[in-house]
């Protein structure tokens, strides 16, 4: 059994954090059975040489870089659904689905809409690019116009992927929005909402804002609050009676710091929901020649638990994560249309 094969084993579904072509079917063959996909990885395909054969004409059919920008993130999204397709139907609608991420520009300081016009548009674009698939999830993100937008979403059967969460605040918001959704639909059975929670970026966070902690407890911030979450998440749900699992996300699964084994949060979180990891960190998974077992119900011994809960205030995290999250949301899709403006030129 290789290293993934044995986190498939534990209990854990193995998503990749990329919609590369390469990489998916790479990945598909190791066990993946889902994708998620954002501008970073649409411009580094696009960087690569990857869409020169169909960048002219989509140019050509596309007056404006955003219309290519969103033509190109459909295609390679619905390249990936066909890859994890048979996931998806064995499991009739419980996995293989790949997340599409609507508009980051939304939440970018630059843009006059007020909070209510964005959550009209959330709504507005995830029903038009869910329609016609059936193992597609939109990407909403946490924030107030996106969180506003989860009820009305859900109770039009869009399948959700709420992104962007940092909190227990902000995933109950989430959770409930889409549960009352979820009551309106005239059936269950094919009711999905998965909720990604981001675990290294708080890490980084504690490092920076918090040094006062001690050695035991700095690095275990972002473990100890999604496995937090997930056990709310798992209560909540024990007794709705769901037809399909209604699950976390671990993301942003890649290690930051340069001393931490590469494997620190694929092994924290083994054996349950999903894990979205990234390309490299499945490559070196894969190569490490270990094996995983059930971790995700463990939390470190009571004394770092009270160490944590004592010194690091998660309403400031979440303030400075998702200031900070919106940012590095916004302007990768920034990067995105001016190397499609560039692009442009050349052709």
């Amino acid at each position: 059994m290789t290293p993934l094969q044995s986190l498939i084993a534990s209990g854990t579904k193995v998503w990749l954090d990329s919609v590369d072509p390469e990489a998916v079917r790479k990945n598909r063959e190791r066990g993946a059975t889902g994708a998620t996909s954002n501008p970073i990885i649409v411009a580094d395909i696009i960087r690569a040489g990857r869409l020169d054969d169909v960048l002219p004409r989509l140019l050509k059919q596309n007056q404006d870089d955003t219309s290519v920008a969103w033509a190109m993130t459909d295609m390679l999204v619905k390249q990936a659904q066909e890859t994890f397709l048979p996931a998806w139907e064995t499991t009739r609608g419980d996995d293989g689905y790949v997340s599409f991420e609507l508009d980051p520009l939304l939440e970018d300081t630059a843009c006059t809409l007020p909070a209510a016009e964005r959550t009209k548009r959330y709504i507005e674009l995830g029903k038009q690019w869910s329609q016609g698939h059936r193992n597609r999830l939109i990407k909403v993100p946490a924030t107030p116009a996106g969180l506003a937008a989860l009820e009305e979403l859900t109770a039009a059967g869009v399948a959700i992927n709420v992104t962007l969460i940092f909190s227990e605040r902000q995933y109950e918001i989430a959770r409930d929005s889409i549960w009352r959704g979820a009551r309106k639909l005239r059936s269950l059975d094919r009711f999905k909402s998965v909720y990604s929670i981001f675990v290294s970026r708080l890490d980084v966070y504690t490092e920076q804002h918090v040094p006062q902690l001690s050695p035991k407890a700095q690095g275990q911030v972002g473990i100890v609050n999604a496995k937090r979450i997930w056990r709310l998440n798992q209560d909540f749900w024990k007794d709705k009676k769901t037809p399909l699992h209604q699950e976390m996300v671990f993301a942003s699964t890649g290690t930051k710091k340069p001393s931490d084994p590469p494997e620190k949060y694929v092994a924290a979180f083994a054996g349950s929901d999903i894990e979205t990891n990234p390309p490299a960190t499945n490559d070196i998974v894969q190569k490490s020649g270990k094996s995983f077992t059930k971790q995700v119900d463990m939390l470190p011994p009571a004394d770092v638990l009270a160490e944590i809960d004592k010194l690091v205030s998660i309403q400031k995290l979440e303030e400075v994560l998702m200031e900070e999250g919106l940012k590095k949301f916004a302007d990768p899709m920034k990067a995105l249309l001016k190397l499609i403006s560039e692009k442009r030129k050349q052709v």
